[in-house]
Order: structure tokens, then C-alpha cells, then sequence
């Protein structure tokens, strides 16, 4: 087992290929003609914007608009008036939280659940292209390993990171 030193050594030699690779994952994902892409093929008409959040509203919810804006890297006004939007379109409904009354949450409605459903089927079809040559093995460890780096993440106080 090499020494912490070591190890640490390696990791800084390995950190900047990791950051370029995270830096163009995000940028893929964040690509308004992706967001434009995955909502033709699921058949929905949508405003680009709303998209990352009907999604977020039906992985996460019951989520309070300051943590759904903050997940987004929006300005929490933005999101509130994004999220009054899908409320009007009938994809979510808006409440104050059963645990504090002064935060205001969203839930995805039976509609909003069907054009996710939708959106899921049209991401499906495009993994499986991107990962039609990739072994079983190579998928479940990249799985495994995106899963602890996810976690890892999301347990880095604020302020260290």
C-alpha cells in the first residue's frame, strides 16, 4: 500500500484529467440543443428553461424552491417564477412545506409525472446507443465508481470545497 504521501502525490498528477472530464460532462449535459434534443424525441413541447426542473421537481421532491435553484445554479426569483410556470402549465403544484411553512415546495402533478416518464423513455434510447459497445463490466463500474464520486461530492462541506 503506497504511503498518504504517495497517494496524494498520484491524485494531484490525475486531478487534472479528472476536472477536464467532469468539465465536459457538464458542458454536454448543459447544452441547450441537448435540453431541445431530448425533448423532441420525448414529444413535448416545453420551454428549454422548465426542463431541468420538471426533472429535478420529479427525482427530488416534495423540493423547496431555494434548494431547487440552488441544485440549478439559478437565482432563487428566477426559479420561483420558472416554478410558477409549470404550475400553470398543470406539471407541478406548489405548497408550503409540511415542515416549515415559510418555505414554498414543489411536487410533480400525474401530468408532470407522464412527460418525465416521456423524457426517461427518449434518454433510454440515447444510453443505449452511447453504451451499445460498452462490456457489462465497464457499465456496472462505471456506475459504482460515479455513484461514490457522487456521494463523496455531495458530502464536502460548502466552505472546503
Amino acid at each position: 500500500m503506497p504511503t498518504k504521501t504517495m497517494h496524494d502525490a498520484y491524485i494531484r498528477t490525475k486531478l487534472p484529467a479528472l476536472h477536464r472530464a467532469l468539465i465536459e460532462i457538464v458542458g454536454v449535459m448543459n447544452r441547450p440543443e441537448r435540453n431541445e434534443a431530448m425533448l423532441k424525441a420525448a414529444g413535448l413541447t416545453l420551454e428549454r428553461a422548465l426542463f431541468p426542473l420538471l426533472v429535478l421537481v420529479e427525482r427530488l421532491g416534495p423540493i423547496g424552491v431555494v434548494d431547487l435553484a440552488g441544485r440549478v445554479g439559478r437565482d432563487h426569483t428566477t426559479v420561483s417564477r420558472q416554478i410558477a410556470r409549470l404550475a400553470e402549465l398543470g406539471l407541478v403544484t406548489r405548497h408550503g412545506s409540511t415542515a416549515d411553512r415559510r418555505v414554498r415546495e414543489a411536487t410533480i402533478t400525474p401530468q408532470g409525472k407522464a412527460a418525465t416518464d416521456a423524457v426517461d423513455r427518449a434518454r433510454e434510447t440515447m444510453a443505449i446507443a452511447l453504451f451499445q459497445d460498452w462490456s457489462e463490466t465497464d457499465f456496472d463500474q462505471l456506475i459504482r465508481l460515479i455513484g461514490m464520486l457522487a456521494e463523496g461530492m455531495a458530502n464536502i462541506p460548502a466552505e472546503s470545497a
